[in-house]
């Protein structure tokens, strides 16, 4: 029906096949094929419908909705086909766009030019209150808002407000509990595709962060951070109550609930609360009773390995950290901080109700009890409570009869210490 001809010269001449007319413009080509009715150049992509002219085939798309493209596999509409195309990318992985610098692949051009900025360094647009520079406006859009304090991007389940939409999806999944991102190795999943990025370190020994004082190696950027530290003495995090100083922001937080007597992370199977998640982790392994670490001279099994290395002091009779002030030893450095504070004094767990002060957090703990009524400790005999656990410890001697403690004059026994003390006293009276 139609045919292009290139004369002598060169230029394109475009000729009608049915009545051998030519034409040196193409729209004067086009519009002399619809004198002839038979013809109709412009065809639907959805429907393969022909129309005589560009106008009639643009009304006829609208009759296949606002959003006629759409993607066979997630559903995802268009109104254009070229987005569509551009989306199927997604599902079948194709990067045509390649950076000519690292090799990088882009699934869309404009990706690949914000790409060439990491290499070029260029950064047009900065932000008007501090200076800072971005290489794409949006990123400039968003910065601006920690200076407004703007969070326009609200979760629909609990009213927190986000600065960035892909923080809001991330904390959506704190709500659904998805956790999208699952590691190829341990096929352990995250909620976050940067989580998972730090995960695989942990799998392949990568540590990019490098300490330009010492030259000691980290994994993660905030490790790297934190060391830093170790060297400019800095402790930047200060308690509110005793003025601490930390230097982390980890242990601040760590150390505050030693005032506040505050456990956040309970255990689901015996109610069980504990002031760090890590405590509550290795907690759990009591439940599960997985014991993976045996002690190479009696034979007994642990949950951790730290548990097993303080176990085997009690064979060696190793007490590594010793008092600077009266010469006492003792197994755990934990041991060894509650033991100085009955030198200098020092009584850091303070009752937020009464302002009483205590040495040991666990006896604050227990003090707390007196304020709230709670008894959490409860005897599986007669199901008495208790505020104490070592009450019900005593307690439960009174089932089975059994006395621990005797005395070292006559061979008395009894069921609590405090009553074999009262007793020795009647030794030394004697005297």
């Amino acid at each position: 029906m139609a045919g292009n001809l290139q004369t002598s010269t060169g230029k394109m001449v475009f000729e009608c096949t049915l009545c051998d007319k030519k034409y040196n413009e193409s729209g004067s080509f086009y519009k002399h094929l619809r004198t002839h009715p038979s013809l109709k150049p412009f065809e639907c992509t959805l429907c393969n419908e022909k129309f005589t002219e560009n106008a009639l085939l643009r009304t006829h798309f609208r009759t296949h909705g606002d959003e006629p493209f759409a993607c066979t596999v997630c559903g995802f509409k268009s109104k254009h086909k070229a987005s569509l195309q551009l989306h199927m990318r997604i599902h079948t992985g194709e990067k045509p766009f390649e950076c000519s610098v690292c090799g990088q692949k882009c699934s869309q051009k404009g990706n690949l030019q914000t790409h060439m900025k990491t290499h070029t360094g260029e950064k047009l647009f900065e932000c008007s209150v501090c200076g800072k520079k971005c290489s794409q406006k949006g990123n400039l859009q968003t910065h601006m808002r920690t200076h407004t304090g703007e969070k326009p991007f609200e979760c629909s389940v609990c009213g927190k407000k986000c600065s960035m939409k892909k923080h809001l999806e991330t904390h959506m999944r704190t709500h659904t509990g998805e956790k999208p991102f699952e590691c190829s190795v341990c096929n352990r999943k995250f909620a976050e595709s940067v989580s998972l990025r730090r995960h695989l370190r942990t799998h392949t020994g990568d540590k990019p962060y490098e300490c330009n004082v010492c030259n000691k190696k980290f994994a993660f950027s905030g490790v790297l951070d934190r060391h830093l530290r170790v060297h400019t003495g800095e402790k930047p995090f200060e308690c509110t109550v005793c003025d601490k100083r930390f230097a982390d922001g980890g242990d601040l937080k760590k150390h505050l609930r030693t005032h506040t007597g505050e456990k956040p992370y309970g255990c689901t199977l015996c109610s069980k609360k504990f002031t760090e998640s890590g405590k509550l982790r290795s907690h759990l392994l009591i439940h599960t009773e997985e014991k993976s670490f045996k002690c190479s001279v009696c034979n007994k099994k642990f949950s951790r390995r730290k548990s097993l290395q303080y176990h085997v002091q009690t064979h060696t009779g190793e007490k590594p950290f010793k008092c600077t002030v009266c010469g006492a030893k003792f197994l755990l450095s934990g041991n060894l901080r509650t033991h100085l504070r009955t030198h200098t004094g020092e009584k850091p767990f303070e009752c937020t109700l009464c302002n009483r002060k205590y040495r040991h957090q666990n006896t604050l703990s227990a003090h707390l009890r007196t304020h709230t009524g709670e008894k959490p400790f409860e005897c599986p005999v007669c199901n008495r409570k208790f505020n104490v656990k070592s009450y019900l410890s005593n307690h439960l001697l009174t089932h089975t009869g059994d006395k621990p403690y005797e005395c070292p004059v006559c061979g008395l026994k009894y069921a609590a210490k405090g009553n074999m003390n009262k007793h020795l006293r009647t030794h030394a009276r004697k005297k």
